[in-house]
């Protein structure tokens, strides 16, 4: 993996490389194309936080936050909740550490906006990203979210 890796804002010349950003062909299932990812980040606004995943000068993946924006004195902090709502890694870059990466700034950005936990969702089962969440030190939470299992990470 390299050492030039960032997460950068989707831009008017970054955007059509994101569309065409495609993960293995049986992981479809289990994750939103980009296109779907960036019309509900226009429509949740400042709640979605979408980055593009660039090693060097190739984009190798897709990330998006959910941000619990209304933190404020009067909520309960137990009740605050953001985190990974897509991970899309390339289908020729997968199993190089991106993903890893992408988690780990998520998380450096959810601990720079003052939160504890970073949650995940995945759909469980054989094909599903489980076990990679689970490497990464994620736990079940014993909830689930539109039949996919809700995961947590102290951070």
């Amino acid at each position: 993996m390299s050492t030039s890796l960032r997460l950068e804002q989707i831009t008017p010349a970054t955007v059509d490389a994101a569309l065409a950003l495609r993960v293995h062909p049986h992981q479809e299932r289990n994750v939103a194309p980009v296109v779907k990812s960036l019309a509900e980040a226009y429509a949740f606004g400042e709640n979605a936080w979408p980055r593009l995943i660039f090693d060097g000068d190739e984009l190798v993946g897709f990330l998006m936050a959910f941000l619990d924006i209304a933190w404020n004195e009067e909520k309960d902090p137990d009740d605050r909740r953001s985190g990974l709502w897509r991970l899309n890694i390339s289908a020729d870059a997968q199993g190089k550490g991106y993903g890893r990466f992408a988690v780990d700034a998520l998380r450096e950005e959810l601990r720079r906006r003052g939160a504890s936990r970073l949650y995940v969702t995945w759909e469980p089962g054989p094909d599903g990203p489980g076990a990679f969440y689970e490497r990464l030190g994620f736990r079940t939470t014993g909830e689930a979210s539109g039949g996919q299992t809700v995961g947590v990470l102290d951070i």
